[in-house]
């Protein structure tokens, strides 16, 4: 049996959709006869390829596997919690990656396998959990955990971003500014000292000739900005240049440590809810080695996992990479001499999340006056430009 998603009418003309489940195409087709509907359109819900392509938003996956965990925590079987999800769920798209899931579980699959399918909707570490949590029987316990971890990340991320967008509004109301005076307000003033002959200072001359371009030749400049921006993305899709500009932020003083925390944060959390739920530590390192952003540190996870395989412990392996800080080292060496290298694991990812934000404050703190000193510095200079030649005529005529 599998979901089947259908249009029909009803005795009156209303059209109706929804999820049905059937044997098959024309199963479904009878069922919706006997209930008194005339099926105008039936489609497969589960494996069809759109709903593989389609994707879920961050805040969506964190509010589904919350709700799935608490289905499952009050006795629903997976099938139940599934149809449930399916139901409640408001996008059509979100219905359907559900359905789809839930028509590979009635089919016999296991959940792992059925969330397999749609592998760009679900990260590594909901697919190592949901297996761990099958194998263990304790399914409703780590998907519980599992929502922590995603809301814990989904939490960083925002806080992260809400920091930024004040600098980043700053930054653009900087740049309107100084385009709107320059591409306006200067030519009409400096146009008067032209008819006058007189010869400017090179202050004035020099802003003038950043008008003429910015007027003539400003559409070029966005165009290469523009082309440049997908040119250098494009490039980062090589590995090998994709490694070095990574080592090269992760060697800038500030930014560098500040990266370095939030995958720290990331792969130290994975492994924790990972470890915590049972998956094999090889297992548990190649998915946290997928949810760090930086190269060099994801190469060297997978350089640590080598020598874990070859028998060093864990934080033999991590320390020798000196790819991470060494908070997390110690840590998960004090967990693995105590036995409790899950509660070392989640207090590392703490820590770390606790750096980031406190030092995502200070960035953006020391970037807005910045700002602010570019603007004003920046307005400054066109205003002195307009002005000097007026004070050198007011000179003249005393």
């Amino acid at each position: 049996m599998g979901a089947f998603r259908y249009r029909a009418l009803d005795a009156g003309g209303v059209e109706r959709s929804g999820l049905i489940d059937a044997d098959s195409n024309r199963h479904a087709r009878s069922q919706l006869r006997e209930r008194g509907l005339f099926p105008v359109d039936i489609e497969a819900a589960a494996g069809t390829t759109s709903a593989a392509r389609r994707h879920l938003s961050t805040a969506e996956l964190c509010l589904m596997t919350r709700q799935f965990g608490a289905l499952l925590g009050s006795g629903l079987t997976v099938e139940q919690a599934l149809a449930a999800l399916a139901d409640q769920a408001e996008r059509p798209g979100t219905r359907q990656i559900l359905a789809g899931v839930r028509g590979e579980v009635v089919a016999g699959h296991s959940l792992r396998s059925a969330l397999e399918r749609y592998g760009r909707v679900f990260p590594p570490v909901y697919l190592a959990s949901v297996a761990a949590g099958e194998k263990s029987g304790q399914l409703a316990e780590v998907v519980s955990q599992l929502a922590d971890y995603l809301e814990a990340q989904d939490g960083l991320r925002r806080k992260t971003l809400q920091s930024l967008l004040y600098p980043a509004i700053v930054f653009v109301i900087a740049v309107l500014v100084v385009v709107g005076l320059m591409t306006y307000v200067v030519p009409q003033i400096v146009e008067v000292f032209r008819q006058g002959k007189q010869a400017l200072p090179l202050l004035t001359r020099i802003m003038i000739f950043a008008s003429d371009m910015l007027r003539q030749w400003g559409w070029v400049f966005v165009l290469v900005l523009v082309g440049g921006g997908i040119a250098f993305k494009q490039a980062l899709r090589d590995d090998t240049i994709r490694r070095r500009w990574d080592t090269w932020l992760l060697g800038l003083p500030l930014l560098g440590r500040h990266l370095r925390a939030i995958d720290t944060a990331r792969f130290s959390g994975t492994l924790a809810i990972l470890v915590g739920s049972g998956v094999p530590l090889l297992a548990a390192l190649d998915a946290g080695r997928q949810v760090i952003a930086r190269l060099p540190m994801r190469q060297a996870v997978a350089l640590a996992a080598d020598r874990v395989r070859e028998g060093v412990s864990l934080s033999t392996a991590l320390r020798q990479t000196q790819a991470f800080p060494p908070l997390l080292t110690h840590m998960i060496a004090s967990g693995e001499a105590t036995g409790e290298l899950e509660t070392m694991l989640v207090r590392t990812a703490r820590l770390q999340q606790n750096e980031v934000e406190q030092r995502t404050a200070t960035l953006t703190t020391l970037l807005e006056p910045l700002l602010l000193v570019a603007m004003g510095g920046t307005v400054l200079l066109i205003v002195l430009a307009v002005m000097q030649p007026i004070i050198e005529v007011n000179t003249l005529l005393k």
